[in-house]
């Protein structure tokens, strides 16, 4: 265990997080870094959220809270390959995979549906189950079952019928045990004229059923809407003040409000979750995406619910839940750190391949891929990225930050390379790597090692910085190499590589724009901070040539703190 904390020591600021952490406000997001399309809801004293991950493996992170502002990652729904077997490595697309989940208790079990697209044969609907959310392996297998539209709902009516609402907006009924839709789907209302009226959640409350939604799409003109009705399937009034909750055409740092759930403490006090995304009006620099934020909402009897418009900093109902982190589970708190054999909150781009990732006595071992982080698209399956990239990475989860990793182990073979990154997707991606290249002017194929700072960025309407190779100092081949990102504002990224026992030595390789990594071909997602091994296409079939397997130490991300608005960060 000692080795192991000393290789994952996930280091947090304490004064940012007392300050994040208020008994009578609180700050936004509570779900810093990429954590879109929120669904929540409370059991006894506890709130659980489940969020989407589209391509990312494991998926459908589910945290949980008791004070609503500190959440730990208790487990993954989507955690294992057997549960969709080969459905991953057949994902070519970047934004393909788990998109809107919705997450629910019934019954004494907890539900989880979702919907995974971009594979041949149309969409895959699973529907996910558990009597205990703490531990990965009680999540079942998946019930699949086929629609037409995305972003299912769960809904039990009184009677224990299960309806699912998706996209459209249309209501179908579904058979738990065989995943059986009714048909044809009933189309019970179309929203307010706003384009992709999606994300449809219903709530039974004072003998109506209210079915709220997300219009808009997903940018800057994103909003909530609702409607209700006496009957579920219609025909639904739609509320003569939509939308209730936006910030579309405000000058707000907040940015992208949408897509939300709504849940009760214990007192009865309403709150919502949604996704937005810290850009400003601009909307030209968000690396991190869109994360979830928290608010209050007053919904009386007979009424329509009223949000409070989303905030940096936001109004606590007095009847919030007192801090509270005693949460069971051995996950990642946003404010406490955990340490396992691989941490909960590391995830990688599609299911990796088998044995590529290993705790060893001497670190986190990394068996290099043939695809380098790019990976050619819709080419050579092996190289392509569709059989697992060699990354291993955690969400950004602060505007300012550090993080470092040391490099145990050094590239031996011509093109092999081991390094750090910013990853939003394979074609936006700003990488730090420690490169072996071969001698051109040398006939006996002899070569150096070189530090190799390079962005790959597309559909990002910024100059990508060039390529620039440094030979590592001759005085540090013997050392353990120390690989840094930092960030010094909410808009640069710097990248940095010394000898790990002296740090004061420090070498700038490269810096780069956030808005390298922010939406382009990564709209969806948010940016990843890790580490990788590639061998750049060395080799045959899906494998490198030799066994230089990269060992990374001391892994190390520090929040140093976050913007709130366009001149304030605690």
């Amino acid at each position: 265990m000692k080795t192991l904390l000393h290789f994952f020591n996930f280091a947090i600021c304490a004064l940012a997080r007392n300050l994040w952490h208020s008994n009578t406000t609180y700050y936004n997001p509570v779900l810093p870094g990429w954590h879109s399309d929120p669904s929540c809801t409370r059991v006894d004293d506890t709130f659980f959220c489940v969020t989407s991950t589209f391509i990312a493996f494991p998926g459908l992170p589910l945290y949980a809270s008791k004070d609503l502002r500190d959440w730990k990652l208790i487990s993954h729904v989507w955690n294992r390959e057997s549960q969709l077997p080969g459905v991953s490595w057949n994902s070519t697309n970047q934004q393909d995979g788990m998109f809107a989940a919705t997450i629910r208790h019934h019954n004494g079990e907890f539900y989880v549906i979702c919907e995974y697209l971009g594979i041949t044969g149309g969409i895959i609907g699973v529907l996910f189950k558990t009597t205990d959310p703490f531990d990965n392996a009680a999540w079942s297998d998946p019930v699949i079952f086929h629609p037409d539209k995305i972003d299912p709902d769960l809904f039990w009516d009184d009677d224990g019928t299960l309806y699912v609402a998706t996209q459209g907006i249309v209501l179908q009924t579904l058979d738990m045990e065989t995943g059986e839709l009714s048909q044809p789907a009933v189309s019970i209302w179309n929203g307010t004229g706003g384009v992709w009226p999606e994300g449809p959640h219903l709530y039974k409350k004072d003998g109506y059923y209210y079915l709220m939604i997300a219009e808009g799409g997903t940018a800057t003109n994103h909003s909530i809407t609702i409607a209700r009705a006496k009957n579920i399937t219609g025909p639904y009034e739609a509320y003569n003040a939509n939308p209730i909750l936006t910030n579309r055409g405000t000058q707000e740092y907040f940015q992208t409000v949408g897509h939300g759930d709504l849940f009760q403490d214990e007192a009865g006090s309403w709150w919502g979750m949604c996704l937005a995304t810290r850009s400003g009006p601009a909307y030209e620099v968000y690396p991190m995406g869109r994360e979830a934020v928290l608010f209050p909402v007053t919904w009386e009897e007979d009424e329509w619910p009223v949000l409070q418009r989303v905030e940096g900093k936001m109004s606590a109902w007095p009847s919030m839940p007192a801090i509270n982190r005693d949460i069971p589970g051995n996950g990642r708190s946003n404010s406490n750190p955990a340490n396992s054999s691989i941490p909960n909150n590391l995830i990688h781009w599609r299911v990796p391949r088998e044995g590529a990732f290993q705790i060893t006595d001497k670190g986190l071992q990394i068996t290099p891929s043939r695809n380098n982080l790019t990976g050619i698209p819709y080419g050579p399956i092996e190289l392509s990225g569709q059989r697992g990239l060699a990354f291993i990475g955690q969400r950004q989860t602060d505007t300012l930050f550090q993080y470092s990793v040391d490099l145990a182990s050094k590239p031996r073979t011509a093109n092999y390379e081991a390094g750090v990154t910013i990853f939003l997707t394979q074609v936006n991606h700003i990488d730090l790597g420690v490169v072996y290249l071969a001698d051109s002017n040398s006939s006996n194929s002899t070569g150096q090692l070189y530090f190799r700072f390079r962005v790959e960025s597309q559909n990002i309407p910024v100059a990508v910085p060039q390529e620039n190779i440094v030979p590592v100092p001759a005085a540090w081949r013997n050392s353990t190499l120390r690989l840094e990102i930092s960030t010094q504002n909410n808009s640069t990224y710097e990248l940095s590589a010394m000898p790990a026992d002296s740090p004061e030595k420090a070498l700038k390789v490269g810096t780069a724009s956030a808005q390298l990594v922010s939406g382009g071909n990564g709209t969806f997602v948010g940016s990843l901070i890790g580490a990788y091994a590639t061998c750049n296409g060395a080799g045959e079939g899906e494998r490198c040539p030799g066994d230089d397997a990269a060992v990374f130490q001391r892994w190390r991300y520090e929040g140093l703190g976050q913007q709130i608005a366009e001149d304030e960060v605690v």
